[in-house]
């Protein structure tokens, strides 16, 4: 493997813990919420289980923007019920013109929703089949979409296990849609670094980062492991670079935030896991088999249940926002370094 990026300057990174203490918090009863964006003027965007997203204004007011509210998920029908069915958003991107891209895991598909709320599909079959369970939507700076499919198992649950790879990567440009990439453990959040010459994944059943290098015409090629072949407890979800190069990465169910330096080193900067459930759903995930749902539900920690995405915002990219499956709530604090600046920034 080699650097992404060399540099006289020490790493900001190296030293660096998340104090619990200095974690603030904003939104409120929101549901699911997954991935997290942040806009120059500091509106926050969240995916939210109820169909769309909840807007968090700068003053700190919020507002649920969904085509069909009536549809939301009942928090009575049991955490296992919302967590697998229903209509999830998950990743989120913006559009060149400021509408929303949505991943949406419950219904399998991309959408594209208008910040008042209209829904169209962008996508909901490729190569004459249903998607499957799509994760997470990219635009970079050619405004080209990639998109990833988590798996084609339903309940996703069941996809959690070390053996499976079925996993792929779509690419929307000009051509259309089309598969770039597969045969990933559970292909979960996408970044490409400054540059856009690499696109890195998150195998979450395999606990580790790849990469592969961008071609011109948007072909995929060079598949790499990136850092360590494993990042140790829990499964990796979400990723996102700092502006020095570091790739900070979520560890869900374990609920650990890490970094990647530029050299491969691996940096853990929380850990918020409950130690008893973490090795519980270690051993289970060692057998190969789909971990049992129970054990899941069990793992988690006090900050950011389920620990699923990072994201950079505020004014100079130096506060951290911290998504996650099962809380109401955005934790955020201070980074050392700015993030590295997303497409629509």
């Amino acid at each position: 493997m080699t650097p992404i990026r060399s540099s006289t300057r020490p790493n900001p990174l190296r030293g660096f813990q998340v104090d619990p203490g200095l974690v603030r918090f904003v939104g409120r009863d929101l549901r699911r919420p997954e991935c997290i964006l942040a806009e120059r003027d500091g509106t926050l965007w969240s995916a939210d289980a109820r169909g769309g997203v909840v807007r968090i204004g700068p003053d700190g007011t919020q507002t649920l923007i969904a085509e069909t509210p009536e549809q939301q998920a009942n928090p009575a029908s049991g955490v296992a019920n919302r967590l697998l069915s229903g209509t999830l958003p998950n990743g989120l991107a913006f559009a060149d013109n400021g509408d929303i891209l949505i991943s949406n895991f419950g219904t399998d598909r991309l959408e594209r929703m208008t910040r008042s709320g209209v829904v169209q599909v962008v996508l909901d079959h490729i190569e004459g089949r249903p998607l499957g369970k799509v994760n997470f939507v990219l635009r970079d700076s050619q405004n080209r979409i990639w998109v990833t499919v988590s798996t084609q198992v339903n309940p996703w649950s069941e996809a959690i296990n070390s053996t499976l790879a079925d996993g792929s990567i779509i690419l929307i440009d000009a051509k259309g849609p089309r598969i770039v990439a597969d045969g990933f453990h559970f292909t979960n959040e996408i970044r490409l670094d400054e540059r856009e010459e690499w696109l890195y994944v998150a195998e979450t059943t395999a606990k580790r980062v790849t990469r592969l290098r961008v071609r011109p015409d948007g072909s995929l090629a060079e598949r790499e492991i990136y850092g360590p072949a494993s990042l140790g407890a829990g499964v990796i979800d979400g990723i996102a670079f700092d502006a020095y190069g570091n790739l900070w990465a979520t560890m869900i169910f374990a609920d650990r935030l890490v970094a990647i330096t530029p050299d491969g080193d691996l940096l853990e900067l929380l850990n918020d896991g409950d130690p008893a459930a973490t090795a519980r759903f270690e051993v289970a995930f060692a057998t190969g088999n789909p971990v049992p749902f129970d054990l899941t539900l069990a793992c988690g920690g006090t900050l950011c249940r389920w620990l699923a995405s990072v994201a950079f915002g505020g004014p100079d990219l130096t506060t951290v926002y911290l998504g996650g499956l099962r809380t109401s709530r955005i934790p955020f604090f201070s980074s050392p370094t700015p993030g590295l600046p997303m497409v629509h920034w």
